[in-house]
């Protein structure tokens, strides 16, 4: 008897030391049991789609995954734990389009304020500076940005005072025919202008002052109303002999020697060498060759031009040397129509 109330007591102690052994690993099974199965719930944002997600998942991206949203290589996200939920919001990366005086760029932006985005990305701005978006303004994907830089600056420079043209009539020159009488010249003017650059590129100036530093001369121009000049005719020829000249109108001239010249012509107004006035019948020689002073009658070779009397008064410049003289006419289109032509020269006696 005593033999089976010992065994009875050895068995309940071995099931009751069983029993210590397996209640903790059954314990931590209902544990892991239950972790395993547990239920998590999140908020997702994603711009202005809002979702609730319930997920035994803990990682975000898991989360994010199971829920269908899928993050670009440049998206970000934030989360922050809430009482029963969990918040995760995305961050969905912005392409931003930024032309920086003039030089284009891209950017990436997560949402934040043109002036953020400036500062982030070193761009300053000066006090001038324009923007096509105002600071505040919040970005967003495609967002095409444009900031000028305006500079002023005061500038003192030189600019040119155009002459004037005006015209006149001149019955000797043939008609139609043009001559310049005054040679315009052009003034200039000191100006102090404000001028306004973008981006280094000038786009309008404000006249602040301006002072004449130099007149304008105006331009005066003939325009013939007479006839063009005509070759000289038979009637206008005079004969000569072999020591007198018979002019068309009777006059006899006598002449002591005679010398074939190269002659140009020239119209210069004013002062000739010898202080007389330049005027028809005046003629450049070189003086050592023909005395100033010396009266000569000039025809030319062809027969084409008959300038008659002549007087040695005017010196020409240095190709007038020797044989070669220079004969006045009134305008320069008479100078063209003579050009340069061989005459002859008879040097005639003293004024009769």
């Amino acid at each position: 008897m005593r033999t089976l109330k010992r065994f009875a007591l050895k068995r309940k102690v071995l099931f009751i030391r069983a029993a210590a052994t397996l209640l903790p690993v059954v314990l931590l099974v209902l544990f892991l049991s239950q972790t395993a199965f547990a239920k998590n719930t999140y908020v997702i944002t994603d711009g202005s789609r809002v979702i609730t997600y319930t997920t035994s998942a803990t990682d975000p991206r898991t989360v994010l995954g199971e829920a269908g949203l899928e993050l670009d290589e440049n998206d970000t996200y934030t989360t922050q734990a809430g009482i029963g939920t969990s918040e995760i919001t995305i961050r969905r990366s912005q392409t931003i389009y930024i032309n920086y005086c003039g030089e284009e760029m891209t950017a990436t932006s997560h949402g934040e304020t043109v002036e953020q985005l400036l500062i982030r990305l070193n761009l300053s701005l000066e006090e001038n500076d324009t923007l096509s978006w105002p600071p505040d303004a919040d970005t967003y994907d495609g967002m095409r940005l444009r900031i000028d830089r305006v500079i002023h600056q005061e500038q003192t420079y030189t600019a040119t005072l155009h002459h004037s043209t005006s015209y006149c009539y001149d019955p000797s020159l043939p008609e139609g025919m043009e001559e310049v009488i005054v040679e315009g010249v052009d003034g200039e003017l000191l100006c102090t202008a404000t001028v306004t650059y973008i981006n280094g590129r000038e786009v309008g100036r404000t006249l602040l002052t301006q002072t004449v530093t130099r007149n304008a001369v105006e331009e005066v121009i003939a325009i013939g109303t007479g006839l063009a000049a005509m070759p000289a005719s038979d009637a206008d020829m005079p004969v000569i002999l072999e020591d007198r000249i018979i002019l068309p109108n009777g006059q006899v001239l006598t002449y002591t020697g005679s010398m074939t010249c190269n002659a140009t012509a020239y119209y210069n107004q004013g002062t000739t060498a010898t202080g007389t006035q330049a005027r028809s019948g005046v003629v450049a020689v070189d003086p050592g060759v023909i005395p100033f002073g010396t009266r000569m009658f000039i025809i030319s070779d062809d027969g084409d031009y008959v300038y008659g009397i002549a007087c040695a008064e005017d010196a020409g410049d240095s190709n007038i040397i020797g044989n070669r003289i220079d004969i006045w006419f009134p305008t320069r289109w008479d100078c063209i129509q003579f050009g340069n032509r061989n005459c002859t020269v008879y040097f005639l006696g003293s004024a009769e």
